[in-house]
Protein backbone atom coordinates (compact mmCIF):
# COMPACT_ATOMS: atom_id res chain seq x y z
CA UNK A 1 0.00 0.00 0.00
CA UNK A 2 2.61 2.29 0.83
CA UNK A 3 4.06 2.94 -2.86
CA UNK A 4 0.60 3.97 -4.11
CA UNK A 5 -0.51 6.22 -1.62
CA UNK A 6 3.44 7.75 -2.85
CA UNK A 7 2.40 7.85 -6.16
CA UNK A 8 -0.95 9.34 -4.93
CA UNK A 9 0.22 11.84 -2.60
CA UNK A 10 2.82 13.08 -5.37
CA UNK A 11 0.70 14.02 -7.92
CA UNK A 12 -2.19 15.77 -5.40
CA UNK A 13 0.91 18.12 -4.86
CA UNK A 14 1.81 18.50 -8.17
CA UNK A 15 -1.64 19.59 -9.19
CA UNK A 16 -1.76 21.68 -6.17
CA UNK A 17 1.30 23.16 -7.23
CA UNK A 18 0.23 23.98 -10.66
CA UNK A 19 -2.96 25.54 -9.46
CA UNK A 20 -0.85 27.81 -6.92
CA UNK A 21 1.71 28.70 -9.98
CA UNK A 22 -1.50 29.63 -11.90
CA UNK A 23 -3.37 32.07 -9.55
CA UNK A 24 0.27 33.52 -9.02
CA UNK A 25 0.62 32.17 -5.75
CA UNK A 26 3.88 30.31 -6.03
CA UNK A 27 5.51 32.24 -9.23
CA UNK A 28 8.97 30.67 -10.37
CA UNK A 29 10.63 28.42 -7.79
CA UNK A 30 8.89 30.01 -4.77
CA UNK A 31 6.97 28.18 -2.28
CA UNK A 32 6.77 24.51 -0.67
CA UNK A 33 4.26 22.55 -0.24
CA UNK A 34 4.08 18.89 1.53
CA UNK A 35 1.69 16.30 3.14
CA UNK A 36 2.14 13.84 5.54
CA UNK A 37 2.96 9.94 3.80
CA UNK A 38 3.28 8.35 7.51
CA UNK A 39 2.57 9.19 10.94
CA UNK A 40 5.33 7.07 12.78
CA UNK A 41 7.68 7.62 12.03
CA UNK A 42 6.74 11.11 10.91
CA UNK A 43 7.50 11.27 7.11
CA UNK A 44 6.96 13.89 4.52
CA UNK A 45 6.52 14.01 0.76
CA UNK A 46 7.91 17.64 -0.03
CA UNK A 47 8.69 19.26 -3.18
CA UNK A 48 12.12 19.69 -4.04
CA UNK A 49 14.25 22.91 -3.81
CA UNK A 50 14.32 25.03 -6.76
CA UNK A 51 11.80 23.12 -8.72
CA UNK A 52 9.69 25.21 -11.20
CA UNK A 53 5.85 25.32 -9.29
CA UNK A 54 4.21 25.39 -12.73
CA UNK A 55 6.16 22.28 -14.04
CA UNK A 56 6.32 20.49 -11.01
CA UNK A 57 6.70 16.49 -11.99
CA UNK A 58 6.14 13.10 -9.22
CA UNK A 59 9.74 13.12 -9.51
CA UNK A 60 10.06 16.90 -8.27
CA UNK A 61 8.33 15.39 -4.91
CA UNK A 62 10.73 14.20 -2.68
CA UNK A 63 9.94 12.08 0.94
CA UNK A 64 12.39 13.24 4.07
CA UNK A 65 12.51 11.49 7.29
CA UNK A 66 11.73 13.97 10.57
CA UNK A 67 15.28 15.16 10.56
CA UNK A 68 14.65 17.01 6.93
CA UNK A 69 16.74 14.15 4.70
CA UNK A 70 15.33 12.24 1.68
CA UNK A 71 14.48 8.75 2.45
CA UNK A 72 15.32 6.31 -0.41
CA UNK A 73 17.90 5.56 -2.80
CA UNK A 74 18.63 6.58 -6.75
CA UNK A 75 17.84 9.89 -8.28
CA UNK A 76 15.76 10.90 -5.36
CA UNK A 77 18.45 10.68 -2.59
CA UNK A 78 20.57 13.25 -5.03
CA UNK A 79 18.37 15.61 -5.04
CA UNK A 80 17.42 18.20 -2.03
CA UNK A 81 14.20 19.08 -0.58
CA UNK A 82 12.95 22.39 -0.03
CA UNK A 83 15.29 24.29 2.61
CA UNK A 84 12.28 25.19 4.66
CA UNK A 85 11.41 21.02 5.37
CA UNK A 86 12.10 21.77 9.04
CA UNK A 87 9.37 24.10 9.17
CA UNK A 88 6.97 21.68 7.39
CA UNK A 89 8.06 19.37 10.13
CA UNK A 90 7.71 21.36 12.74
CA UNK A 91 4.31 22.50 11.68
CA UNK A 92 2.78 18.71 11.09
CA UNK A 93 4.18 17.60 14.67
CA UNK A 94 2.29 20.31 16.18
CA UNK A 95 -1.10 21.18 14.36
CA UNK A 96 -0.92 17.15 13.47
CA UNK A 97 -1.64 18.55 10.00
CA UNK A 98 -1.63 16.29 7.47
CA UNK A 99 -0.27 18.88 4.62
CA UNK A 100 1.23 22.11 4.86
CA UNK A 101 1.47 25.03 1.99
CA UNK A 102 3.43 27.44 1.78
CA UNK A 103 2.77 30.24 -1.11
CA UNK A 104 4.56 33.43 -1.92
CA UNK A 105 1.85 35.79 -3.29
CA UNK A 106 2.18 40.08 -3.51
CA UNK A 107 -0.63 40.73 -0.93
CA UNK A 108 1.17 37.85 1.53
CA UNK A 109 4.95 39.52 1.02
CA UNK A 110 3.46 43.17 1.15
CA UNK A 111 1.42 43.01 4.21
CA UNK A 112 3.99 40.68 5.97
CA UNK A 113 6.22 43.90 5.93
CA UNK A 114 2.98 46.26 6.09
CA UNK A 115 1.88 44.89 10.12
CA UNK A 116 5.11 43.10 10.84
CA UNK A 117 6.08 45.66 13.68
CA UNK A 118 2.44 44.80 15.09
CA UNK A 119 3.45 41.47 15.33
CA UNK A 120 0.22 39.99 13.32
CA UNK A 121 -2.70 40.75 11.18
CA UNK A 122 -6.14 40.84 12.30
CA UNK A 123 -9.22 39.00 9.66
CA UNK A 124 -12.01 39.88 11.35
CA UNK A 125 -15.69 40.46 9.87
CA UNK A 126 -15.44 38.66 7.30
CA UNK A 127 -17.84 35.85 5.35
CA UNK A 128 -15.06 34.21 4.09
CA UNK A 129 -13.64 33.28 7.31
CA UNK A 130 -15.65 30.62 7.28
CA UNK A 131 -13.71 28.35 5.11
CA UNK A 132 -11.33 27.72 7.66
CA UNK A 133 -11.73 24.85 9.55
CA UNK A 134 -14.19 25.06 12.55
CA UNK A 135 -15.13 28.60 12.16
CA UNK A 136 -18.90 28.89 11.86
CA UNK A 137 -19.34 32.39 11.92
CA UNK A 138 -18.30 35.97 10.07
CA UNK A 139 -18.54 37.58 13.72
CA UNK A 140 -15.27 35.83 14.11
CA UNK A 141 -10.95 37.05 14.80
CA UNK A 142 -8.52 35.24 13.00
CA UNK A 143 -4.85 36.57 13.95
CA UNK A 144 -1.83 35.62 12.02
CA UNK A 145 1.25 36.19 13.68
CA UNK A 146 4.32 37.64 11.43
CA UNK A 147 7.68 35.68 12.27
CA UNK A 148 11.16 37.25 11.15
CA UNK A 149 12.26 35.31 8.08
CA UNK A 150 15.94 33.70 8.92
CA UNK A 151 18.12 31.30 6.52
CA UNK A 152 19.10 29.45 9.55
CA UNK A 153 16.34 26.85 9.63
CA UNK A 154 16.60 25.29 12.89
CA UNK A 155 16.39 28.52 14.47
CA UNK A 156 13.54 30.00 12.32
CA UNK A 157 11.67 26.33 13.06
CA UNK A 158 11.74 27.38 16.56
CA UNK A 159 10.55 30.56 16.00
CA UNK A 160 7.77 28.54 14.12
CA UNK A 161 7.27 26.26 17.32
CA UNK A 162 7.15 29.39 19.39
CA UNK A 163 4.34 30.92 18.04
CA UNK A 164 2.89 28.25 17.37
CA UNK A 165 2.27 27.18 20.59
CA UNK A 166 1.62 30.90 21.93
CA UNK A 167 -0.93 31.09 19.37
CA UNK A 168 -2.40 27.54 19.10
CA UNK A 169 -6.13 28.47 17.49
CA UNK A 170 -4.41 29.87 14.39
CA UNK A 171 -4.51 28.48 11.13
CA UNK A 172 -1.52 30.15 9.57
CA UNK A 173 1.57 32.43 9.72
CA UNK A 174 3.59 34.82 7.75
CA UNK A 175 7.17 35.36 7.00
CA UNK A 176 8.17 38.70 7.18
CA UNK A 177 8.37 39.87 3.30
CA UNK A 178 8.09 36.10 2.46
CA UNK A 179 5.07 34.41 2.40
CA UNK A 180 1.96 32.34 3.85
CA UNK A 181 2.20 28.83 5.78
CA UNK A 182 -0.77 27.23 5.82
CA UNK A 183 -2.09 23.94 6.83
CA UNK A 184 -4.90 21.35 7.11
CA UNK A 185 -5.94 17.82 8.04
CA UNK A 186 -5.89 16.80 4.40
CA UNK A 187 -4.43 18.19 1.29
CA UNK A 188 -8.06 19.47 -0.19
CA UNK A 189 -8.12 21.11 3.63
CA UNK A 190 -4.64 23.04 3.64
CA UNK A 191 -5.52 24.36 -0.19
CA UNK A 192 -8.87 25.59 0.98
CA UNK A 193 -6.86 27.44 3.65
CA UNK A 194 -5.01 28.67 0.96
CA UNK A 195 -7.33 30.23 -1.23
CA UNK A 196 -9.52 31.52 1.92
CA UNK A 197 -6.75 33.22 3.46
CA UNK A 198 -5.03 34.70 0.28
CA UNK A 199 -8.21 35.97 -0.91
CA UNK A 200 -8.97 37.76 2.87
CA UNK A 201 -4.78 39.08 2.56
CA UNK A 202 -5.88 40.45 -0.78
CA UNK A 203 -9.28 42.37 0.94
CA UNK A 204 -7.16 43.45 3.22
CA UNK A 205 -4.34 45.04 1.14
CA UNK A 206 -6.37 46.47 -1.63
CA UNK A 207 -8.82 48.09 1.53
CA UNK A 208 -6.14 49.62 2.83
CA UNK A 209 -4.54 51.10 -0.50
CA UNK A 210 -8.05 52.77 -0.94
CA UNK A 211 -8.80 53.85 2.66
CA UNK A 212 -5.88 53.73 5.35
CA UNK A 213 -8.67 55.21 7.55
CA UNK A 214 -9.86 52.20 10.20
CA UNK A 215 -13.94 52.10 9.03
CA UNK A 216 -16.47 51.88 11.36
CA UNK A 217 -19.91 50.51 11.73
Amino acid sequence: MARPRLAGLRSQLVEVSRRCYERGWALGTSGNFSAVSSRRPLRLVITASAAPKGRLRAADILQCDERGAVVGRGRAAARRPSAETLLHMEIARLRRAGAVLHTHSVWATVLSDAYAGAGGICLEGYEMLKGLSSVRSHDYREWIPIVRNDQDMPRLASSIRNVLERFPATHAVLLCRHGLYTWGDTLEEAERHVEILEFLLETVGRTRAVNPEPRSL
